[in-house]
């Protein structure tokens, strides 16, 4: 099914695009991710294969409070360490989402020691469904993920299998 997905998802945002820009979005022939990097500072993402960066992303959109590790459920900031993109969902409210499978163990032992929920469903995702293509969100508006523009997304959806880890640096 995610196959079908990512085929439907790189036919859209290949034809939202120049023609000179489309092919640019679709993984070239053998590439998958096997890892991936956030800087929540720098605002980048980085695609790793083989230890090599395939692909980067800058002007990353965190929640409302940007700065800090998640704790708990409602405090829109972005996880921080290594997690695992487990699924992609292409039902999501917004265009195209990969789950990050915060909390973890750690994290749900923090909250529950001081009574409260370490929240979850954090995913990169992209833009708002309903928002035309290509535009964007201005500023940090998601309540703890990480969101990219619609094509953006597209391309990593495309690189990026369940089961890749991801790392999230402050």
């Amino acid at each position: 099914m995610r196959s079908l997905a990512l085929s439907s998802a790189i036919a859209v945002a290949a034809a939202a695009l120049p023609a000179s820009q489309a092919h640019a979005q679709q993984a070239r022939a053998g590439e998958r991710a096997d890892f991936v990097l956030v800087d929540k500072s720098d605002r980048k993402l980085w695609v790793y294969q083989g230890g090599r960066v395939i692909r980067s992303y800058s002007g990353l959109q965190y929640g409302d409070r940007p700065m800090g590790h998640k704790r708990f459920q409602g405090d829109e900031r972005t996880p921080e360490g290594r997690y695992t993109i487990t699924y992609g969902n292409e039902q999501s409210s917004f265009y195209l989402s990969l789950h990050i499978d915060y909390p973890n163990a750690r994290d749900r032992a923090y909250a529950r020691a001081r009574g409260r929920s370490p929240g979850g469903l954090i995913f990169i995702h992209g833009q708002p469904n309903g928002l035309p293509f290509d535009e964007r969100v201005p500023g940090d508006w998601t309540d703890g993920c990480i969101a990219l523009s619609n094509a953006e997304i597209a391309e990593l959806w495309s690189l990026v299998p369940d089961g890749t880890p991801i790392e999230i640096r402050p």
